[in-house]
């Protein structure tokens, strides 16, 4: 009885928070389209609005009251935050949409702290492909661990930090895959496919434990009802089926989209007259320089 009121009650400020959240994001894409600036499409604003949909099935429906009870539904919880929700926000222009749902005034303070603070040159830092790919692995291996893991199932204060650090580092593992804001750090883009690549690797050596151990890992779950009919064991081979299942279906198609924007022929066209302005903007700027020598 208190798993289930405490969770009646995070699932209450999830919903509100998430509600808020898409009320802020709505009223920016309004004022957008309202001032004609660079719009964002209706794709974007449905990608975010189901992003955020995802995180609410995942943390506020009643699939969050089935993770004490069956690993597959812990699964899904973990997929929905960190393989779904996030790349579908990121898709949204979130960053910039956001900015403009909020009060101008708080804009302008967030603005001024940030910059005074540091915070731009930090996040640069922290979005770095090897940062981002580091937290997102270990986040993954961490929270497996059958101690990690038990502590999760029984603390309230921990079972949200776990949530909150796979949606965080989910956000970050697809920052430098998505590009939702210009970066000043170079790194060549064919690198993202070989981190897409290695990314699958910790998934796949977790998902095979999974599936292929003879012995259930979790043993919470030897005492939970059978969900679906399953067998501890057998909820432990599904979870770790569908973990392998999703994780390579959707960074195969994050790739196949990758490597085709990357290797388009508009792409490229688009990319040398940007280099054509910028070469013959520094043409005529090096003379008034001199000039002004």
């Amino acid at each position: 009885m208190p798993h289930t009121h405490h969770a009646w009650v995070e699932s209450a400020w999830v919903s509100a928070g998430l509600i808020l959240a898409a009320l802020i994001y709505l009223r920016g894409w309004v004022r957008i389209r309202r001032l004609d600036r660079d719009r964002i499409q209706v794709w974007r604003a449905s990608s975010f609005i189901l992003g955020l949909f995802l995180i609410w099935v995942a943390i506020g429906s009643p699939l969050s009251a089935l993770d004490h009870e069956s690993l597959t539904a812990h699964m899904i919880q973990h997929l929905l935050l960190m393989t779904f929700a996030p790349p579908l926000i990121l898709l949204g222009a979130s960053v910039k949409t956001l900015l403009y749902g909020l009060p101008h005034r708080l804009v302008q303070a967030m603005g001024h702290s940030f910059q005074s603070t540091g915070v731009p040159q930090v996040w640069s830092a922290l979005t770095h492909p090897a940062i981002c790919w580091l937290g997102a692995a270990s986040t993954l291996v961490a929270w497996h661990i059958p101690a990690l893991f038990v502590l999760g199932l029984r603390s309230q204060m921990w079972h949200g930090i776990e949530q909150a650090s796979f949606l965080g580092t989910g956000l970050l593992f697809w920052w430098p895959v998505v590009q939702p804001l210009p970066s000043s750090l170079k790194w060549p883009e064919l690198s993202i496919l070989l981190y897409l690549f290695l990314a699958t690797l910790p998934c796949d050596i977790l998902s095979g434990f999974l599936v292929f151990c003879d012995r259930v890992v979790y043993p919470v779950f030897l005492s939970s009802p059978q969900s679906f009919g399953l067998s501890a064991l057998e909820d432990q081979q599904c979870a770790g089926a569908l973990m392998w299942t999703c994780v390579t279906i959707v960074y195969l198609i994050a790739a196949a989209i990758f490597a085709a924007r990357l290797f388009s022929p508009h792409r490229s066209e688009n990319r040398s007259i940007v280099q054509f302005e910028l070469e013959r903007r520094a043409v005529h700027t090096d003379p008034q320089r001199m000039e002004a020598v």
